[in-house]
């Protein structure tokens, strides 16, 4: 192992973890919590998915017959089938409370409290517990009954609008956005928050984590800029409208490349790498500021070079120049590249329908307390005995609960498609 370097990740179950007895109740549906619940299981925290007779909706996006969505999000994760709307199935998750610290919902709000599960009524029963309660527009505000998919907060929060090229119409994400950004901040509120709790000695709280407010965060500075120029920014396609020249480019080979030059000295290395270095003086493009304002007529110029050459080419010339570019790759040729390869970014998790499972390692990487894919996503209700067994549910209460229709067991959900 190199000097700096970090141990090679363990792919297969290991036990324990840095949030080993950390409990979490986890009724939400679809992405965002299910990301904020991976996470934290990936990490040695116990998650239990609570799930309905229909199952997590995830289960149903489905890929050649595959539940790959379900299979990504799940993993290290145990399965609870409860049917809520039965009084016996409500009792049941009342009693676990007190054995979590983490409990997570999506609910359209107010249905946790129609349920007779309002955070008040949780904290009755372990008033250390941390509610994390996902919905899209938040439980408070005028829209805070409206429908809260992704898709809808991509466009309100200002993303759509200038994601795009000027002289076509917004373009949103092609991928869970919204959804994949809430949960990675609903995992770092819930730990802010469960440290509250464990270290200073303070109670449980609610964390309000709607969609629309951390998609919105991510977006950077657009309120100042709006404020301070009266200008609504507009869609640039692959530019920036702070730093040229960056931009998307055209190989001969068909393929592309993504190059920036967002310092004064790398501009100047690019100019001189294209066998131009007349343009380092040019009161076009000598500063920043004349390069933005430049950026058609200076792509074209950079264009005309780099379609000369194919992908691989590019790469390794502008490389040996010492100037950022890097190429432009489908799933493809990620999964071929040597550096992810050697980095161990997709991990072959061992799967009945597959084989052998692709997914994404565990992220962040730690060196002293690293995360591990310890156990596949379960099947609906697979842990229902094991759980209700700490609960003094027997064989014959068991079967009582099922009959009843409070517990719910597994069953094959039907396919929809799972792309956004």
């Amino acid at each position: 192992m190199t000097a700096g370097s970090l141990p090679r990740r363990d792919y297969q179950p290991r036990a324990g973890g840095t949030l080993a007895g950390v409990r979490v109740l986890d009724l939400s549906r679809l992405i965002a919590g299910n990301m904020l619940t991976q996470v934290l299981g990936d990490f040695g925290a116990e998650v239990i998915k609570v799930e309905p007779p229909a199952g997590d909706t995830l289960r149903a996006w489905q890929t050649n017959g595959v539940q790959t969505n379900w299979k990504l999000y799940a993993r290290n994760k145990k399965s609870l089938g409860l049917e809520l709307r039965k009084s016996e199935a409500r009792e049941l998750l009342a009693r676990l409370i007190p054995t979590a610290a983490l409990f997570v919902e999506s609910f359209r709000p107010g249905t946790l409290e129609n349920m007779g599960l309002a955070p008040e009524t949780l904290f009755e029963r372990n008033p250390k517990l941390v509610i994390v309660r996902i919905s899209g527009w938040g439980q408070d505000g005028p829209y805070q009954r409206r429908p809260g998919f992704g898709t809808l907060v991509e466009g309100m929060s200002g993303f759509a609008s200038f994601n795009g090229f000027a002289d076509r119409e917004p373009v949103l994400p092609p991928m869970y956005l919204a959804d994949t950004v809430a949960g990675l901040y609903g995992a770092a509120a819930a730990m802010i928050a469960l440290r509250e709790v464990e270290n200073n000695g303070g109670h449980g709280q609610v964390i309000d984590l709607p969609l629309l407010d951390p998609l919105f965060a991510v977006l950077g500075p657009q309120a100042a800029n709006y404020r301070l120029t009266s200008k609504v920014k507009p869609r640039t396609g692959s530019r920036s409208t702070n730093a040229g020249p960056r931009n998307v480019y055209r190989c001969k080979d068909g393929l592309y490349v993504c190059l920036s030059s967002s310092t004064q000295k790398m501009a100047e290395r690019l100019f001189r790498a294209i066998g131009r270095p007349d343009l380092v003086d040019d009161p076009r493009y000598r500063t920043n500021a004349e390069r933005v304002q430049n950026a058609e007529a200076l792509d074209a110029i950079i264009g005309e070079f780099i379609a000369q050459r194919t992908q691989a080419g590019n790469v390794a010339f502008f490389e040996q120049a010492e100037v950022t570019i890097g190429p432009i790759y489908d799933i493809r040729q990620i999964l071929e590249d040597p550096h992810v390869l050697a980095r161990e970014l997709v991990a072959d998790y061992p799967d009945p329908d597959m084989g052998a499972f692709p997914m994404h390692h565990v992220v962040p990487r730690l060196s002293g307390t690293p995360g591990a894919i310890r156990t596949p996503a379960p099947r609906l209700g697979e842990h229902n005995r094991a759980l209700l067994a700490e609960l003094g549910v027997d064989d014959a209460g068991y079967a009582r609960l099922v009959a009843v229709g409070a517990v719910c067991e597994g069953k094959s959900p039907t396919p929809e498609s799972g792309e956004p």
